[in-house]
């Protein structure tokens, strides 16, 4: 049997069997790990395959295959996986009232400042 991390239980991802789920949600999993690992990485993460991957969450939850807060919590359990820290300590304990389901809060690294001059 085919094992495949998606789930999430608490911060932690949990292993399900790949023939269990829904090829939607295998396909979110793998292109939300796919941007913040991008991400973190320094790459871009465009606008076009963030409004795609926005309308594939509204879909799971549309399909009743999942729910806004399975889905977050499989957000947030794979940005802390790969970003080392969890969304709540990068943008606040309220961030979805900043970003309404199914918006993503998806941000590039800050860019290190390297000063110019000695002054």
């Amino acid at each position: 049997m085919v094992l495949r991390t998606i789930a999430c239980d608490g911060s932690t991802l949990r292993k399900v069997p790949f023939e269990t789920m829904a090829p939607l949600l295998i396909e979110i999993s793998h292109r939300l790990t796919m941007a913040l690992e991008g991400l973190a990485a320094g790459d871009d993460f465009p606008p076009g395959q963030r409004n795609r991957l926005e309308g594939m969450l509204e879909a799971a939850v549309l399909e009743r295959l999942a729910t806004p807060a399975s889905l977050d919590e499989t957000l947030e359990a794979l940005f802390l996986r790969i970003r080392g820290v969890s969304i709540a300590e990068t943008l606040g304990e309220d961030w979805r009232e900043f970003h309404p389901f199914p918006e993503l809060p998806l941000y590039m690294n800050r860019a290190p400042v390297v000063p110019t001059t000695n002054d």
